[in-house]
């Protein structure tokens, strides 16, 4: 099956080859779909020095409109069977794509969470991130009678068909929360393996605020309640 990593963009000079070239390291059938945010510190350059590849799709924003946006570009774009989000830090290891997207290859899931909960050697980035996130997950889990760990992973795998299938609304960080609540909403249960993960500070790019954390939380109780049209 063909993998279609998705990368949203936004002011990652000093990052993106790097990752770049982790995720094309990985000996799979894929394509890596780069949505580039209208960064202003140099990303675009860098992308711009990239050697043809047409395993490597580069879209690029005119404005800035925020990470849901741009996967929403990159979703038109996609020709895999499996979709897999990718950010353009490296907090997160894309050697993991081998077990992430196993799952669903043997057929046993159509979703799966990359959970940094489930592999205890990883540290933490903040405090107040980490207890934000578990506390998403928990408010996850008491609003659609779920049992995931992490809500909020960057890691999230899917048949493609079941993706492009659901009605995307978000613009910024609130694609994970619209996802996870149409993907449950929908009875889809969402598998979770265990993930790398490599926290970054705020001096070195972290973009994640805390309304960001509200609007995740309004979110998860907004989808909880409205009707099925809107999945």
């Amino acid at each position: 099956m063909k993998l279609s990593v998705i990368m949203p963009v936004y002011n990652e000079k000093y990052t993106i080859m790097e990752i770049v070239y982790k995720v094309m390291k990985v000996n799979m059938e894929k394509e890596l779909i780069i949505v580039d945010d209208c960064s202003a510190d140099g990303t675009r350059e860098e992308l711009k020095k990239m050697y043809n590849n047409d395993n490597i799709k580069i879209i690029y924003h005119d404005k800035n409109m925020g990470k849901g946006m741009a996967i929403r570009t990159a979703i038109n774009y996609v020709t895999g069977d499996i979709i897999i989000i990718q950010d353009a830090d490296l907090e997160y290891e894309p050697e993991d794509y081998y077990e992430l997207t196993r799952p669903i290859i043997e057929g046993k899931a159509d979703v799966v969470y990359g959970s940094r909960e489930l592999l205890k050697e990883n540290r933490i980035s903040y405090y107040r991130f980490a207890m934000g996130g578990r506390f998403l997950s928990w408010l996850t889990n008491l609003l659609y009678h779920s049992s995931i760990t992490d809500e909020p992973t960057c890691y999230k795998v899917f048949r493609a068909d079941v993706l492009k299938s659901i009605n995307l609304k978000c613009k910024r960080f609130e694609f994970c929360p619209e996802v996870t609540a149409k993907i449950l909403k929908r009875g889809i249960n969402i598998y979770e393996v265990p993930i790398h993960y490599y926290p970054r500070s705020i001096e070195q790019g972290k973009k994640i605020k805390w309304k960001d954390g509200l609007e995740a939380i309004w979110t998860l109780i907004k989808y909880r309640f409205l009707g099925k049209h809107f999945l």
